[in-house]
């Protein structure tokens, strides 16, 4: 289990982060929503160690991975997505992929067929530039470097941002089958209201830096959700 307790994360004066706890159990999709600028992304990057807290900590599987680097938490079982994706443009897509292979062990240095049973459009395009690819392509060229790291909890920053309808159902149907199959854990930062009511076990909702809401998907349909989601 992933567990962020009252972590608080700034850029030099200004506070994005105020005393954020939430937890990612295993086997489960967690969504975290709201608008934009509340914080969403910086929630990540403190899970991910691209930035650093300045108080509280996060623990993944009773390891702190408070002062670890990107990489380290990597080895530790983390993969991230991140928001844009962020693949190399003028690397194909097979060596985009082996790119993952980095915190894992030697042994381990293949690409999964799992990846090519998710998104078979990978494998029909292992010898173009990354750059050539649609942006639903993209996403998925990303969410495939990401489980080549063999991860225990996959970390998404708005993965359905920019996507055509038919690649963001593809890549719904992806997390539940990773959430299911490996049980994983799974934490989604998202805006579309209705992948995340279709997909999570739980959500949590930020605004101006907090947690203002959290529980079943199913509470993301009462007004005090509505209130901090809608512009």
């Amino acid at each position: 289990m992933l567990t962020v307790d009252n972590i608080n994360l700034h850029y030099g004066a200004a506070q994005a982060l105020r005393g954020v706890s939430i937890m990612a159990p295993m086997g489960k999709i967690t969504c975290v929503l709201g608008r934009n600028g509340v914080g969403k992304t910086s929630l990540l990057r403190a899970v991910t160690g691209q930035a650093a807290t300045s108080a509280g900590t996060i623990t993944f599987n009773d390891t702190t991975l408070n002062g670890l680097a990107p990489y380290n938490r990597a080895k530790q079982g983390i993969g991230f997505v991140p928001q844009g994706r962020e693949i190399f443009p003028l690397l194909t897509v097979k060596e985009n992929l082996e790119t993952g292979y980095a915190p894992v062990p030697r042994k381990d240095r293949y690409i999964p067929d799992d990846i090519f049973s998710l998104f078979p459009i990978l494998r029909t395009m292992l010898g173009r530039r990354g750059g050539d690819l649609s942006g639903g392509q993209q996403q998925q060229l990303a969410i495939g470097r990401a489980l080549v790291t063999r991860p225990k909890i996959l970390v998404l920053d708005e993965p359905t941002e920019g996507i055509q309808p038919s690649i963001i159902k593809d890549i719904g149907r992806a997390i539940q089958y990773l959430r299911d199959s490996t049980g994983m854990a799974i934490l989604l930062v998202e805006q579309y209201l209705d992948f995340c009511r279709e997909l999570a076990d739980h959500v949590y909702i930020m605004d101006r830096g907090e947690i203002v809401h959290q529980g079943p998907a199913e509470t993301l349909d009462t007004p005090e959700a509505r209130s901090h989601l809608t512009v």
